[in-house]
């Protein structure tokens, strides 16, 4: 499965050839050609990540050989299906680096996963007058549910502010933290600019104000190496398909005994020990907090999607997409009247821009002329564009996959669109 050649470190696989090429024939829709037979570059990774053929197979191989509900079924099939879900729990684990897999809970993504801790922990912990914080560069996924909960109960949310670059300023956050701050929520990276978060320094100064994190580790995990236990946060969240898996199917971790004092999410099967009409008892962790039937393929295709990325390596992938990171902002600042947003020192490989006189949907429908695929729009995070000004950006944001040939492709292409309107 792998496409490196590799040797062992105590942070995984580790290579000085990177063999983009290899790794590029496990993914069949690379291959194909859009619009009148341009071949396909896709730019769009931080929307969803192209799928690996391995994690295609194995989802087959679920409807075609294992298909069946998981838990409580003693038949073969629902067996062998509860094994493979179970198994793909331990993935998950391993590769967060979770104490136990009671800290694992299966949710249809980031958004339900940062919901699910809103609405169980928010409405048991949060009452009027408390305060939520989070910042200025988050999607609306990790700004609305708190949003929602302060609404219901009173409370007040805060926000982190800024600076022109996009890196979020640690003396504000500092002075942001009060006595009735009771939880903190914020990316590990930002999916509109880029932004790495300095999540372990944020993450001891709000446990030090006696507050409870949350990270929304959307655009984290296909990026950067996670381990849970050495950040030290009460929660961390993800979806699959950002990391080379399906659509609908995610993971909440949490602290085992934040988990064991919350309330159920939902009511429903899976969820319960007992039920009566009279009182309804509560199943053990992680059960307690998946009611209802599953996404058994999609949590299945998930580890397979974990396993791909780990056996290529999360250190070899990130400096890969440094690389190309580095090397697409040069080219793209060839271009006069190319502006770059989010110039942090700490990058994941998001670039968002604006094309003087052009507006970013015009740039992305001649892009898409030529076979390029970027996202145009304001990206989930409409309070971001207010701070800097913008209606909207174009953003390519690059994987594991992508080469510099297609960074040079996108530069083409923007050529094109000045071509166009001017």
């Amino acid at each position: 499965m792998t496409a490196i050649e590799t040797r062992t470190t105590d942070r995984g696989p580790r290579t000085a050839r990177y063999d983009v090429e290899r790794i590029r024939k496990d993914f069949p829709i690379l291959h194909r050609t859009v619009r009148g037979g341009k071949p396909l570059v896709y730019l769009d990774n931080a929307a969803t990540t192209q799928k690996p053929q391995a994690m295609i197979d194995r989802i087959v191989r679920y409807y075609s050989e294992e298909n069946s509900n998981v838990h409580r079924g003693v038949h073969y099939l629902s067996e062998v299906a509860t094994a493979a879900y179970e198994e793909a729990r331990g993935t998950v684990k391993r590769f967060i680096n979770a104490r136990s897999e009671k800290e694992i809970v299966f949710t249809r993504g980031t958004t339900e996963s940062i919901n699910l801790v809103a609405s169980s922990w928010g409405r048991q912990n949060v009452q009027a007058g408390d305060e939520v914080l989070i910042s200025a560069i988050e999607h609306h996924s990790n700004i609305v549910p708190w949003q929602l909960l302060c609404d219901e109960k009173g409370a007040k949310l805060r926000v982190v502010p800024v600076n022109d670059a996009g890196e979020l300023l640690l003396d504000e956050f500092a002075k942001l933290l009060m006595k009735r701050t009771k939880i903190v929520a914020f990316g590990h990276a930002s999916n509109a600019l880029g932004t790495i978060n300095p999540i372990r320094k944020m993450i001891a100064m709000a446990h030090a104000n006696g507050s409870i994190v949350l990270i929304d580790g959307a655009q984290g995990v296909p990026h950067l190496i996670v381990d849970v236990r050495e950040l030290d946060c009460d929660f961390y969240a993800f979806s699959a398909h950002k990391v080379y898996g399906p659509t609908g199917a995610g993971v909440l971790y949490g602290k085992e005994a934040l988990f064991d004092a919350m309330p159920p999410y939902q009511g429903g099967g899976d969820m319960i020990l007992s039920v009566s009409f009279e009182k309804t008892t509560y199943n053990a962790l992680p059960y307690k907090f998946e009611a209802g039937t599953p996404n058994i393929a999609g949590v299945i295709g998930m580890a397979s999607a974990l396993d791909y990325v780990s056996s290529v390596g999360l250190p070899n992938i990130a400096a890969h997409e440094q690389d190309l990171l580095t090397y697409a902002t040069a080219r793209l600042q060839e271009i006069e009247g190319l502006r770059i947003f989010g110039t942090a020192a700490e990058k994941a490989s998001v670039i968002s821009f604006t094309l003087e006189g052009v507006h970013p949907h015009d740039i992305g429908t001649i892009l898409d002329q030529e076979g390029i695929a970027v996202r145009t729009g304001h990206h989930c995070a409409q309070p971001l564009m207010m701070r800097f000004n913008v209606p909207a950006t174009g953003r390519a944001s690059f994987g594991l996959y992508n080469t510099r040939e297609e960074a040079d492709a996108l530069v083409a292409g923007l050529h094109k669109v000045v071509e166009v309107f001017r």
